[in-house]
C-alpha cells in the first residue's frame, strides 16, 4: 500500500484519541471497541505468521489490553481480554483452529490469563484515576490565588504554584530548592522553634506572618501548615498555606479606629469613662472620657496619686481604703464619691471595676467611671419639687378642711351649745338645791357629775374641730375604718338632721385594720358625705338617703362604699369629677375630691366612681390595703 504525505495509509494514534473525545460516548464504545479489535486481531496475525508460542503471544496480547484499559472502563478491559482468550484458544490450544482445549495445563494457561488480564488492567486503572486526581488537583493548587508552597522538613522549597508566584513575584524556577524563611524573610508571631514544636506535636499549625516579596514590600498573611508523612509515619515535608489578608488588615484598622472614635463619643455622651489598672506593674490607662471626668489633660499620666488629689477630701480615705483592698486581692468595687474641680464645684462619679486575668499572672482591672452629678442634681431637684407638691398638697388639703369647717359651721354650733345648754342647766339646778333651808347635797353631787360629763363631751367635739381645722403632718397609726367613720357621723349628725337626711351606716367587723391617718381619713368621709347630702338638697330629692357600708376584701384590704339616693352623676362629668378645679356647685372649689384621691392614693389605695349606686344616686368607694400588707 502506498503512503501520501498526509499519513492516510497508515493508523496515527494521536489523531485516533483526539478524534474519540470529539464522539459521543457510544460511539467512543464502538469505535474504541473496533480499534482494540483491529488491534488484537493484528498481534495475533503476527504471532502466528511468525509461529510465536503461547506464552509469547499471551504476553503480546496482554500489553495490548493494558494499552487499551487506559481508554476504557473495566467493561472495555473484559471484552477485549475475552477475545484475547478466544484468540489463544483457537490458534494456539490444542486442537488447532477449534475452541476445544484438550490439555489441563491449557485450561489452567488460559485461566491464569485471564486473572492476569483482568489484575493487570484494574491496576493500570486505578493508577490512571490516582494520576488524573493528582492531576486535577495540581490543577485545582494553580488556579487558587492562595500561595501553596511544600517544602521538605529543612525547609527548602519543592513546590510553588502560581498563586505563590503572584503574592511573592518569584517564579517557581526562582523558588524551588531555596529556603522558605530565608527568601520570604519570614517575620513570626514566636519564635520558629516553637511554631515547629506545635507543629509536629499536632501536625498542623496556623498563626499570621508577615513576609517580603521581590520587590522588598511587606505583606501580612494568614498561613496554614501541615505535616506531610511517610507510610512509616515520619514527618517528610510540610504544606504551607499561605493567603494575603492586607485588605483585611485594613479593614479590621479601619473598623478599630471607627469603634473607637463610636466609642469615645458614646462615653462623651453617656459621661461614662472607661479604665484599666495592671496592679503588679501599677500601669493605669484612662479612656478620653476619663481624663474629662477627671479635669486632667490626656497627656497626663494616669495614676494613683492623680486621682487622690482629685477626690474630695472628706471620700479621700475611703477611695483610698478602696483602691488598697482591690490591690490586696482580686476583689472588685462598686461605690459613689466626690471629686473637687479646680474652680471649686463638687462632681459626683460612681466607678465599678472588676478583676481579670486573661492567662496572665498579673492582676488587671477593668471598669468605668461615670459623672452622675447631672443625676444628683436632678434627684435633689425632684426631691425639693416633691417637698413643695407635698406642701401644697397639704396646704389645699388643710383649706379644704377649714372650708367644710366654715360649711358646718351651725352644725358645729349646735353639737357644742348641747353640752353647753345641759351644763348650765344642771349649774343652775345645783344652785337651787343649795340656796335651799336643807341643801340637798346628794343631788347636788349627781348634778356636778352631769355636768363633768357634758363638759367632757363638749371639750371632745372642740377637740375634733380642732384636729379638723389644724396643719400638722400626717400621723399613721393603726385604725379601724368602722370608728373612724362612727366619728364622722356624730360630727355630721346635726347636719343630716338639718337637711332631713337619714345616714345609715352598715359596719364589718371581720375587716382587718388599716395604717393611716385618722384626720384625713375623716376628712375623705365628711367630703363624700357632705357632697351625698347637698346633691341631694340641690336636686330638690323626697327620699334622703346616705349609706355608708365598710366591707373586707379577702382580709388584704377594706373597701368602703357611699351611696346616696339622689338624681346621681349626669355621664359628661363623670370622667372629670377627679380634675383639680372642676366642680358643679355654684360656690365650690372644686378640690375637694381630687384631695381625696391624693389622700387614698397616699395611703396605699384607690377611690372610684359610678355614676349610679344600688340607692340609685351616685356611689363614691375607696379601698385601702390591710396594715399587715403595708408592714
Amino acid at each position: 500500500m502506498d503512503h501520501d504525505a498526509g499519513g492516510r495509509g497508515h493508523l496515527n494514534i494521536p489523531v485516533f484519541l483526539a478524534k474519540l473525545d470529539e464522539l459521543t460516548p457510544v460511539q467512543r464504545l464502538v469505535a474504541l471497541w473496533i480499534f482494540g479489535g483491529v488491534a488484537l486481531a493484528l498481534v495475533t496475525w503476527a504471532s502466528v505468521h511468525f509461529e510465536l508460542n503461547l506464552a509469547t503471544t499471551a504476553a503480546a496480547l496482554l500489553i495490548v489490553i493494558v494499552l487499551l484499559s487506559l481508554l476504557d472502563s473495566f467493561v472495555s478491559s473484559a471484552f477485549f481480554s475475552l477475545i484475547a482468550i478466544l484468540s489463544l484458544n483457537y490458534f494456539f490450544v490444542q486442537p488447532l483452529y477449534t475452541l476445544d482445549v484438550s490439555e489441563v495445563q491449557d485450561i489452567a494457561a488460559l485461566a491464569a490469563f485471564l486473572v492476569c488480564s483482568l489484575t493487570v488492567t484494574g491496576l493500570v486503572r486505578r493508577l490512571r484515576d490516582s494520576a488524573d486526581i493528582q492531576r486535577e488537583q495540581a490543577q485545582l493548587l494553580e488556579l487558587t490565588a492562595d500561595a501553596i508552597i511544600v517544602r521538605d522538613m529543612d525547609g527548602a522549597i519543592s513546590y510553588w504554584n502560581r498563586g505563590a508566584e503572584q503574592l511573592y513575584g518569584w517564579s517557581r524556577a526562582d523558588a524551588i530548592g531555596k529556603v522558605t524563611h530565608d527568601l520570604l524573610q519570614t517575620r513570626f508571631p514566636v519564635p520558629l522553634a516553637q511554631i515547629n514544636a506545635l507543629l509536629l506535636d499536632a501536625g498542623r499549625w496556623e498563626g499570621e506572618l508577615v513576609h517580603r516579596r521581590r520587590d522588598g514590600t511587606e505583606v501580612p498573611v494568614a498561613s496554614r501548615w501541615a505535616v506531610q508523612k511517610d507510610a512509616r509515619g515520619q514527618p517528610v515535608g510540610i504544606l504551607e498555606n499561605n493567603t494575603d489578608i492586607t485588605e483585611r488588615k485594613q479593614a479590621d484598622e479601619l473598623l478599630h479606629r471607627s469603634q473607637a472614635a463610636f466609642l469615645a463619643e458614646a462615653q462623651r455622651l453617656s459621661h461614662t469613662g472607661s479604665f484599666g489598672w495592671n496592679v503588679v506593674t501599677g500601669r493605669i490607662h484612662w479612656s478620653d472620657e476619663t481624663f474629662r471626668i477627671f479635669g486632667y489633660e490626656p497627656a497626663a499620666e494616669p495614676s494613683i496619686d492623680l486621682l487622690i488629689q482629685r477626690t474630695h477630701p472628706d471620700d479621700a480615705v475611703r477611695v483610698r481604703e478602696t483602691i488598697y483592698r482591690a490591690a490586696d486581692g482580686e476583689r472588685g468595687f462598686d461605690f459613689e464619691f466626690r471629686l473637687l474641680m479646680p474652680d471649686g464645684t463638687v462632681r459626683h462619679v460612681h466607678a465599678v471595676a472588676h478583676s481579670m486575668r486573661n492567662g496572665s499572672p498579673d492582676l488587671h482591672y477593668v471598669g468605668a467611671v461615670s459623672d452622675i452629678t447631672p443625676a444628683k442634681e436632678a434627684l435633689a431637684e425632684r426631691a425639693r419639687a416633691q417637698e413643695m407638691l407635698d406642701r401644697v398638697q397639704a396646704d389645699l388639703a388643710h383649706a379644704a378642711r377649714v372650708s367644710v369647717l366654715g360649711e358646718l359651721t351651725a352644725s358645729i354650733a349646735h353639737e357644742v351649745n348641747q353640752p353647753l345648754t345641759a351644763i348650765a342647766s344642771s349649774a343652775a339646778a345645783g344652785v337651787r338645791w343649795l340656796r335651799r333651808p336643807v341643801p340637798n347635797i346628794e343631788e347636788v353631787r349627781e348634778l356636778a357629775d352631769s355636768i363633768v360629763s357634758d363638759a367632757q363631751r363638749a371639750g371632745e367635739i372642740i377637740s375634733r374641730i380642732r384636729a379638723m381645722a389644724a396643719r400638722k403632718a400626717p400621723e399613721r397609726t393603726l385604725l379601724v375604718l368602722d370608728e373612724v367613720i362612727g366619728e364622722v357621723l356624730l360630727f355630721l349628725r346635726n347636719e343630716a338632721r338639718s337637711r332631713t337626711v337619714t345616714v345609715l351606716q352598715y359596719t364589718a367587723p371581720e375587716a382587718p385594720q388599716v395604717l393611716g391617718d385618722r384626720t384625713q381619713l375623716q376628712q375623705v368621709i365628711v367630703n363624700l358625705a357632705i357632697n351625698a347630702m347637698q346633691a341631694m338638697v340641690q336636686a330638690g330629692s323626697s327620699e334622703r338617703r346616705v349609706v355608708i357600708r365598710t366591707l373586707a376584701a379577702d382580709g388584704t384590704s377594706v373597701r368602703c362604699i357611699v351611696e346616696d339616693s339622689g338624681p346621681g352623676i349626669p355621664p359628661e362629668h363623670i370622667d372629670r369629677l377627679f380634675e383639680s378645679f372642676f366642680t358643679t356647685k355654684p360656690s365650690g372649689m372644686g378640690m375637694g375630691l381630687p384631695i381625696c384621691r391624693s389622700i387614698i392614693e397616699a395611703h396605699g389605695g384607690r377611690i372610684t366612681v359610678d355614676r349610679a349606686g344600688t340607692a340609685g344616686g351616685a356611689s363614691f368607694s375607696f379601698t385601702l390595703p390591710a396594715a399587715s400588707e403595708q408592714i
